[in-house]
């Protein structure tokens, strides 16, 4: 999990921690965005334009004027304070590109799951799949200007979420909003390894 750097013999200077976190959500829900917004590095964006090929078969109802997809994978880099570097990788959001997950998320610490309150049941299947592996996550609400106005609590019930893991709201093009998002997800995955910590000093 997260834990302090260990310095370099003859170093004063401690290496940095590199975290690999994975951004997933439903189709359109704003993954690149978010990626793209908060990335300190040009982001790695794998869209193409969406074909008549996906007629039928891509879900775009709520996001008529989405023009383009995610094909493999979003990639960015953010330096959340010193000695702190996380890894973000966008995954697509559509059910063809799911079997990609698998290798995305080798090697990942925690998840931020976006949801779009217009298109709320479009997250189930990202919630699913990070309960089901034991990754921890926390629900970024996407607010679009004509989303629904839920509450966090709301968002949890309607989820089924347990009570710790976090919900929050933001805006994924504004890079402080996001920053936020990935601020509270570190803060959540401290507080899981150290209750797992406990729970383990405890057994013995």
């Amino acid at each position: 999990m997260v834990s302090k750097p260990s310095e370099n013999e003859g170093s004063a200077q401690a290496a940095p921690v590199a975290v690999k976190i994975l951004v997933a959500g439903g189709f359109g829900v704003g993954k690149t965005t978010l990626v793209g917004a908060v990335s300190e590095i040009r982001p790695l964006q794998t869209e193409e334009l969406l074909t008549d090929r996906g007629v039928g078969v891509d879900d775009t109802e709520g996001v008529e004027q989405k023009t383009t997809t995610t094909v493999a994978m979003d990639f960015g880099r953010i330096t959340i304070r010193d000695g702190l570097i996380l890894y973000l990788f966008g995954t697509p959001g559509q059910d063809r590109f799911w079997f990609m997950w698998d290798e995305l998320s080798y090697g990942a610490l925690g998840a931020v799951v976006l949801a779009d309150t217009r298109r709320l049941a479009d997250c189930f299947p990202a919630v699913d799949y990070f309960e089901n592996r034991g990754l921890p996550f926390l629900i970024a609400v996407n607010c679009f200007d004509d989303g629904y106005d839920y509450r966090p609590g709301e968002i949890r019930e309607a989820l089924d979420l347990s009570d710790t893991t976090p919900v929050v709201l933001c805006d994924v093009r504004d890079r402080a909003s996001g920053k936020d998002v990935l601020t509270t997800l570190v803060k959540h995955l401290l507080a899981v390894h150290e209750a797992e910590t406990q729970a383990g000093a405890s057994a013995l």
